[in-house]
């Protein structure tokens, strides 16, 4: 507890458990707020949130076996996403570890391979050392999650505190911080050369928050800007230069830049799948700078012509030095660049129509991010159409207001994730917009916001069903749907009611409004089951496996353009 205080833990996530008996009991009192989650998983998302919201380290402590196992999803997800949490697992007492005691699971073999690394303790003494490897290694280079196996005796074992170590030094383990000054002269040249550039930040700018350099990058060269599902807030959501999210279900006229570009400015992304399309038929039109920490990420999916390893921030600064030697009147060589990126957004634009009767899932999240706008509030989603309608007319200002899943798309992430990011303000605005399918997998811990006062508002779109599962079903074979369907469900509104909640319900588009501002201005938690239309589907959308110009957008397409299954 000592080692966890010198590392400036206030908040921790978890279960207690029998071989972690007094590690919850230790850390009861201020400063330490321990936040008892129901479940293991929802525990390690809400880590995941907390970080995200944060950009401190998220703590996990769990008892051993299934408690240490259950959070095996969400360490996962962590480490695809690239979130800094730490896990502190109990286990048996290392006399009997490997003898199948009563719930034990070789936890490390277990996490070997969801893991940025684990260790396992085998000495009391050894306890600050390894509490300061954990979180250096989760934080430093490419964050992500740590988890620390302590057995019983190691805890309760008695060992003089010599002090937290200052400084860690572990072999073969050095993250490159600085970019190499001669590739950084080399992308600024080549960016002060390009005719159709455009930059495609990710999530590696939030993670070193890097936002106010990324923004200074955009404003010096002024090109047109995209960002992926994890790098939203990095650059405003009105800034004049924003084209919107990329990939397979990204806005057209920022796939269409990223397919008819000269330029790639590739800043803390790693080119992964739902970006790409075909990767075959991806940047090879363009040259292509791509700046990372993580060098396994550069060149691994896509050929790179000026790749710079190192932390994002520290890259940023030096490349803009350089940016702002160059004399060139940005805008002005760009005016045509930007005639063809405005006549791309009104030949498409982002749209949806709403009409009397049902309401319109898309009409229903552009709404709560309309309404709750002014409050500077966190976002969190869970896990399909939502997140796609939510992701694409997000509305964010800042860094840190979105929180989603994006590399495993971890159902149920969104309202344990909002739960984390509610503990670590609990005087924000903090709305959770979830899958009715998504939903029932944290709703458990509903009881959870309750005993803890954390205000948390979360709209259940409510299409009856596993919508994205629908839809590509519906695409790949009409005729033959397999259970996306979610026919009998809770009644949400009895359900939050029951368990301390306030529990409301918008049936019909005249509604909507005036419920959602009701939600907002209702005290402490709230869940909001907002039934919207069954059948309606995410567009614009790119098909796995094809190119990025082969996107079909439903809102302009005739039918006989629109593939069938997805009218």
């Amino acid at each position: 507890m000592k080692s966890l205080l010198e590392e400036g833990v206030t908040t921790i996530f978890g279960q207690p458990g029998d071989v972690f008996l007094h590690g919850p009991d230790a850390h009861r009192d201020p400063p330490f707020k321990h936040i008892r989650c129901r479940h293991g998983q929802v525990a390690t998302h809400a880590a995941e949130g907390y970080y995200k919201a944060t950009g401190r380290t998220g703590t996990v402590v769990v008892s051993s076996g299934s408690a240490a196992t259950n959070c095996v999803t969400a360490i996962t997800d962590a480490l695809m996403d690239s979130m800094a949490i730490v896990v502190l697992n109990g286990h048996d007492p290392t006399a009997i570890m490997g003898c199948d005691t009563s719930q034990e699971a070789d936890v490390v073999g277990t996490t070997r391979s969801c893991t940025k690394h684990n260790l396992l303790t085998l000495k009391a003494d050894h306890i600050p050392r390894v509490i300061k490897e954990a979180y250096f290694i989760a934080r430093s280079g490419r964050p992500g999650p740590v988890l620390v196996d302590l057995p019983q005796d190691v805890m309760t074992g008695r060992a003089e505190f010599k002090g937290y170590p200052k400084s860690v030094s572990i072999r073969g383990y050095n993250p490159q911080v600085n970019g190499h000054p001669g590739q950084i002269k080399k992308a600024a040249d080549l960016i002060a050369h390009a005719k159709r550039p455009v930059i495609y930040g990710g999530g590696g700018i939030i993670h070193s928050d890097a936002s106010e350099e990324f923004c200074e990058l955009v404003d010096i060269t002024q090109i047109p800007t995209t960002l992926t599902l994890m790098g939203l807030g990095a650059l405003p959501t009105d800034h004049p230069l924003w084209l919107g999210m990329p990939g397979m279900y990204g806005i057209f006229c920022a796939n269409k830049c990223m397919i008819n570009c000269d330029l790639m400015i590739a800043i803390g992304s790693r080119f992964d799948d739902r970006v790409t399309g075909k990767l075959a038929d991806f940047g090879k039109q363009c040259k292509v700078i791509h700046v990372d920490i993580d060098p396994t990420s550069i060149q691994k999916n896509v050929k790179v012509d000026i790749p710079i390893v190192g932390d994002v921030k520290s890259v940023l600064r030096d490349l803009n030095k350089e940016l702002r030697k160059i004399e060139r009147n940005w805008a002005t060589e760009f005016k045509d660049w930007y005639a063809q990126i405005e006549a791309w957004r009104k030949q498409h634009p982002v749209r949806y129509e709403q009409k009397e009767g049902t309401t319109k899932p898309q009409y229903a999240v552009d709404m709560i991010l309309r309404l709750t706008e002014d409050y500077d509030p966190i976002i969190s989603t869970g896990v399909g159409q939502h997140q796609i309608w939510t992701a694409q007319v997000y509305r964010g200002r800042k860094p840190r207001r979105w929180v989603t899943s994006g590399g495993l798309g971890t159902m149920g992430y969104g309202f344990a994730a909002a739960l984390g990011a509610q503990a670590a303000f609990p005087k924000s605005l903090v709305v959770n917009i979830e899958g009715d399918g998504g939903f029932q997998m944290a709703m458990s811990d509903l009881c959870t916001l309750v005993e803890h006062n954390l205000p948390l508002k979360t709209f259940v779109i409510n299409n009856k069903g596993m919508g994205m599962v629908r839809q590509w079903q519906q695409h790949v074979s009409p005729q033959r749907a397999s259970h996306p369907d979610l026919t009998h469900q809770p009644d949400f509104v009895k359900l939050a009611e029951a368990c301390g909640v306030a529990g409301m319900r918008i049936e019909r588009p005249d509604e909507v409004k005036a419920g959602i501002e009701k939600a907002i201005n209702t005290p402490g938690p709230v869940v909001v089951d907002l039934v919207v239309e069954r059948e309606e589907h995410c567009f614009p959308i790119i098909p796995v496996g094809t190119p990025s110009k082969d996107a079909t957008d439903a809102g302009g397409a005739t039918p006989d353009k629109v593939p069938q299954g997805w009218r």
